[in-house]
């Protein structure tokens, strides 16, 4: 008996340190980390320069369709955030799209490798994005249903796209998901 009271007592004690603990601020999820962000936007731009040196093999065999990267922050704060959610995840599938595209027109090994990775960035990016509880994208039956969308024609242009869209949109919705704000207790 004497030994439950102590222990229930010490298990008291602990609960009221706890409370009387100088609140900390939490830590960011890992996830939330926009560096990891930075790192996919300084990827993006490495394939952007590996584009602007290469001069064969290097081309978009058909135009392709992006996602608009120009935000408009009063509309862009007016949307709700599935809203939100929606435009980012239609833009990282058309990226997706667009890259295979380009993955299949280039025959440089080096600005393939590049392309390969940026590909894979897009699926980690999709992979954040679902463990931040955002439902999985369901892409739709043509890119021609999508709002907020423009052709590009150039390689180029596509990389271009792609870092406007990770610095513009993506880093929007990643620094306001609800998941990824600072407990400040």
């Amino acid at each position: 008996m004497l030994q439950k009271t102590a222990r229930g007592l010490l298990v008291l004690l602990f609960i009221v340190l706890e409370w009387t603990r100088p609140g900390l601020p939490s830590p960011l999820r890992p996830i939330c980390d926009l560096r990891v962000l930075n790192h996919f936007i300084k990827e993006a731009r490495d394939t952007e320069v590996a584009m602007n040196s290469c001069r064969e093999g290097c081309s978009l065999s058909e135009s392709v369709t992006v996602p608009e990267t120009k935000v408009d922050f009063d509309v862009w704060e007016k949307k709700n955030s599935l809203e939100q959610v929606q435009e980012v995840q239609s833009g990282l599938w058309l990226l997706q799209q667009a890259f295979g595209l380009l993955q299949s027109s280039v025959t440089n090994s080096e600005l393939h490798s590049h392309i390969e990775n940026s590909i894979r960035n897009l699926l980690s990016i999709n992979v954040v994005m679902r463990s931040l509880n955002i439902q999985e994208y369901t892409p739709p039956a043509s890119a021609a249903e999508l709002e907020g969308t423009w052709m590009v024609s150039s390689a180029a242009e596509l990389l271009q796209v792609h870092v406007n869209f990770l610095r513009g949109k993506v880093r929007l919705l990643l620094l306001d998901a609800q998941a990824c704000q600072q407990d400040v207790s």
